[in-house]
């Protein structure tokens, strides 16, 4: 049966909820609305970006795109507004990581592939390298729309320096 489409992307849809379902429908996950990630997207939506697109491509490329979607919406589980100091014990860059998979073993029974992802998504800022194909996809998924969501925040912040002197 051929499928259209819009039909193959509705069942990749269908697909890929079912692999978060039990994540995404708690408080929990749902809370990381809350904090802001970089500029104003918030840690939630951040996370289901990465989430998606490291299921899509792990599904292309025929590995385990369960555990990559899974880790990927937990990847930045840390619970906090790293904005703010005192929020979080040293640099949130290079500790984020471990406190996102201590928060979600809390909560979540995971698999090394889950939890490697997590612990791992910082690299090459946290010395030690993926172990999984499925950590490096969500890795390189996460640089990209950190890189994005980033150069739009600086892109915004120059745009209202500017308008500021034109008034001026």
């Amino acid at each position: 049966m051929n499928l259209t489409k819009q039909q193959r992307k509705e069942k990749l849809v269908i697909e890929y909820q079912e692999c978060i379902k039990d994540l995404i429908d708690t408080d929990i996950v749902q809370s990381m609305s809350q904090y802001i990630q970089h500029g104003d997207v918030t840690c939630l939506d951040h996370c289901k970006k990465v989430s998606w697109k490291s299921y899509k491509i792990s599904k292309r490329l025929k590995l385990d795109y369960r555990s990559a979607a899974r880790g990927g919406l937990l990847h930045d589980f840390f619970l906090y507004d790293w904005h703010i100091p005192g929020s979080h014990v040293g640099f949130h860059g290079f500790r984020h990581s471990k406190t996102s998979l201590e928060n979600a073993l809390k909560h979540f029974d995971l698999n090394h592939k889950e939890r490697d992802i997590i612990v791992k998504h910082m690299w090459p800022l946290n010395i030690v390298p993926p172990r999984f194909l499925e950590s490096v996809v969500v890795t390189l998924v996460d640089k990209y729309y950190s890189s994005i969501e980033t150069t739009i925040t600086i892109k915004n912040w120059l745009k209202s320096l500017f308008k500021k002197k034109k008034h001026q």
